[in-house]
C-alpha cells in the first residue's frame, strides 16, 4: 500500500540583515546631505547590494558648484564594489564582509554612509528595493 505524502512546506528562517543609507555631503563643513543610496549586507544569504541615485537637483541646491558626475563616479564604484566588479579595485575583490565594512568605515570625505542599521527578513529578495524607496526616492521620482 503506497501512502499519500502532501508536499513539503519550504519555510524560510528569519535572519538579520544590516545596512546603511549612502549619502552625499556637498559641503563637509555644512553637515548638509542627500540619501543617494542603500548598501545592504546579509551573510546568510550571501547578499551584498547597493542601489543608488543621483538627484542632480537636490544636490546643486546644497552647493551649486557640485561636481555632480564626479560625484555619480563615485556612487556607482559602491554599487561595483557590492558586486564584487573587479573594475572597481582591489576591495572589489574583498569578501563580502570586508567589502561591506570597507563601504560603511566613518570618513570625512563628501561620500558617506550613515551609522549601520539591522533588520530581519524571512528573504532578502526585495529588501534593498524597498529601503530605497523608503529611504533614498522622493515622491513621484523615477530612476
Amino acid at each position: 500500500m503506497l501512502m499519500k505524502t502532501e508536499p513539503q512546506k519550504i519555510v524560510h528562517r528569519p535572519v538579520s540583515f544590516d545596512y546603511a543609507v549612502l549619502r552625499v555631503v556637498p559641503r563637509v563643513e555644512r553637515q548638509e546631505f542627500v540619501n543617494v543610496g542603500v548598501i545592504v549586507f546579509c551573510l546568510e544569504h550571501r547578499v551584498l547590494e547597493a542601489r543608488v541615485h543621483v538627484d542632480e537637483a537636490r544636490l546643486l541646491a546644497l552647493w551649486p558648484g557640485l561636481d555632480v558626475e564626479t560625484v555619480r563616479q563615485h556612487v556607482q564604484a559602491v554599487v561595483r564594489i557590492c558586486e564584487g566588479d573587479e573594475s572597481a579595485g582591489a576591495i572589489a575583490r574583498l569578501s563580502q564582509r570586508e567589502r561591506f565594512h570597507w563601504l560603511i568605515s566613518p570618513r570625512s570625505t563628501m561620500i558617506q554612509t550613515s551609522s549601520v542599521h539591522t533588520g530581519i527578513c524571512t528573504e532578502s529578495d526585495g529588501v534593498v528595493d524597498r529601503l530605497f524607496k523608503q529611504l533614498v526616492l522622493r515622491e513621484g521620482v523615477d530612476c
